[in-house]
């Protein structure tokens, strides 16, 4: 089978690869359709250590072609969405049962950009954050997939006021789509916010925006971590502030939580693809690539030119 690898090189080339068999509860997708996520960067700039030539790709769409054992041979034929630890960005990918969630409605595309992003789009807003009617919400990267995403599941929760950080002005009208009703840039906050307050900020960027976000939170508010993708730097807090405001700093970890509590994870991942089949939740599909452009998709994804989802075409 055709497969994209990772070399010692860090460049991304197209090959040909053994077909991978699925083991005991996994199952075999046929894919066609690959998401391109931030994971394949830490990948590439090798903050996962993973040995290489090495298959990435953690989000893939297509049917089921075959199943191990103690999987439901009825599956197969099933179309889904798999959530993997790499392998995605292949003709074929091996994926957990439990993982491999039905994507009925849902185009091979649309199915695919959906992988982690809709799942923890989904899990920061209600999960984690139980964003209530007429909260106030500021979403950090709100151009990107789950920024963009969660936008509109805070509004479906009836948040009251919800403010997008973006990375440059020519993204602001682009999150402003999704329903933001105001918009910075990156270079504009906080002061751009200074006197707001917020009930749920969602951060996945780490450093000196953590800090800040810290003093944008209203009394009892919530600060939800969800990445770091503009430093690993630590950030201190202190659990007797907090405490004086009433105040949470909660964290969420999707491939965490697909290790200890995978049916948890496939669960929300079920919710939240019902409510894009409804039409309720868009996902934004803004480039498809070929899989000979895989290390091309990745590279823009870094260097934050991408807005909404970039998909990889497998077959």
């Amino acid at each position: 089978m055709r497969a994209v690898t990772l070399g010692t090189d860090g460049r991304f080339s197209v090959a040909e690869a053994p077909e991978p068999v699925p083991g005991p509860g996994e199952v075999a997708v046929e894919v066609t359709h690959a998401g391109v996520q931030w994971g394949d960067v830490l990948v590439r700039d090798g903050h996962f250590p993973v040995p290489r030539p090495f298959v990435p790709g953690f989000e893939a769409a297509g049917r089921i072609g075959a199943v191990g054992e103690g999987v439901d041979p009825g599956r197969v034929g099933e179309r889904v969405v798999a959530l993997l630890t790499g392998g995605g960005f292949a003709e074929v990918a091996v994926a957990p049962a439990a993982l491999a969630v039905a994507a009925d409605g849902l185009d091979g595309r649309t199915a695919a950009a959906s992988g982690w992003t809709t799942p923890t789009a989904y899990d920061l807003v209600g999960t984690v954050a139980h964003v209530r009617p007429g909260e106030s919400v500021l979403v950090h990267a709100a151009a990107g997939g789950v920024g963009g995403q969660a936008v509109q599941f805070a509004r479906l929760a009836g948040a009251g006021r919800i403010v997008g950080v973006v990375g440059g002005r020519e993204q602001t009208e682009y999150a402003a789509r999704y329903g933001c009703d105001r918009v910075v840039t990156r270079d504009a906050f906080p002061a751009a916010l200074e006197g707001e307050a917020f009930d749920v900020v969602l951060d996945p960027v780490g450093g000196a925006t953590r800090r800040a976000n810290l003093t944008l939170l209203a009394p009892h508010g919530r600060l939800v971590v969800y990445g770091n993708i503009a430093t690993f730097e630590p950030v201190a807090v202190s659990a007797n502030d907090l405490l004086g405001q009433g105040q949470s700093l909660l964290a969420y970890n999707s491939s965490l939580l697909a290790t200890t509590h995978p049916a948890r994870l496939a669960d929300s991942a079920a919710l939240a693809l019902a409510e894009v089949a409804a039409g309720r939740v868009r996902i934004d599909v803004t480039a498809e690539y070929a899989l000979a452009e895989t290390g091309e998709a990745v590279g823009r994804l870094a260097e934050g030119r991408t807005r909404g989802k970039s998909v990889v075409r497998v077959r």
